[in-house]
C-alpha cells in the first residue's frame, strides 16, 4: 500500500511540473513574457501544485472567477527541493509557520471528477522572501493549459471521463531525499 502523503508529479531529471490557475490578465502577460510579471503580485505567498486534479478540483476545471486559465510552470527541481528544505507545515505550531518562508499543507488527492481519494497532494506555499527567487530563478518555462483544461472538462461533463485521461498529464512518485520525505511527513 502506498504512503499517504506522498509527492506524485510529472517530472524529469531536471525539472518538475507545478501548476497554478490564474485571472486571464495574470495568465497572458505571464506568457506573453515568458516568466512572472506583473500583475503577477511578487508581494504576497503564491501557491504551487504538483497534483494536475487538486487543481482541477480547486479550480473548478478552471471556471472560479480568477482561475479561468491554468498553466502548467516547469521549474527546477533545485529549486522545489530548496523550497521543501524551507517548509514549514501549516499543521504546526503558528508562530513557526507564520514566520515560514514556504508553507506546506496536505490536502486529500482528488479524482479527475473531484472525489476525495485516500492519499494526500502537497500544496507548496512560497512566501514573499522567495517569490522573486521562485519567478526569477527556479521557474524555466510556462504552458497554457487552459484548451486542454476545457476540452478535459468538457468530456468528464458528458460522460466520458475514461475518454479525458489521455488528456491529463502523466504523474508519477517523485523521489524525495529521505531527510525532506522526514521533514515534510512530521506530524501529519
Amino acid at each position: 500500500m502506498a504512503p499517504q502523503h506522498q509527492i506524485r508529479a510529472d517530472y524529469d531529471a531536471r525539472t518538475i511540473v507545478v501548476y497554478q490557475a490564474y485571472a486571464p490578465a495574470i495568465a497572458d502577460a505571464a506568457l506573453r513574457a515568458g516568466r512572472f510579471v506583473p500583475p503577477f503580485s511578487f508581494h504576497r505567498m503564491t501557491w504551487i501544485k504538483p497534483s494536475f486534479t487538486w487543481l482541477m478540483h480547486r479550480s473548478n476545471w478552471a471556471r472560479k472567477p480568477g482561475q479561468e486559465r491554468v498553466l502548467a510552470v516547469r521549474m527546477t527541481r533545485e529549486g522545489w527541493e530548496y523550497a521543501l528544505s524551507r517548509a514549514v507545515l501549516t499543521t504546526a505550531d503558528p508562530a513557526a509557520a507564520a514566520g515560514a518562508a514556504v508553507h506546506v499543507q496536505w490536502d486529500p488527492e482528488r479524482s479527475a471528477r473531484g472525489a476525495a481519494l485516500n492519499h494526500y497532494s502537497i500544496q507548496v506555499g512560497i512566501g514573499r522572501d522567495l517569490i522573486r527567487t521562485f519567478a526569477d530563478d527556479w521557474v524555466v518555462g510556462l504552458t497554457d493549459l487552459t484548451p486542454q483544461v476545457r476540452k478535459a472538462a468538457s468530456l468528464i461533463r458528458s460522460g466520458h471521463a475514461a475518454k479525458s485521461q489521455r488528456l491529463l498529464p502523466a504523474e508519477r512518485v517523485y523521489p524525495l531525499p529521505r531527510e525532506l520525505e522526514d521533514r515534510l511527513s512530521a506530524g501529519v
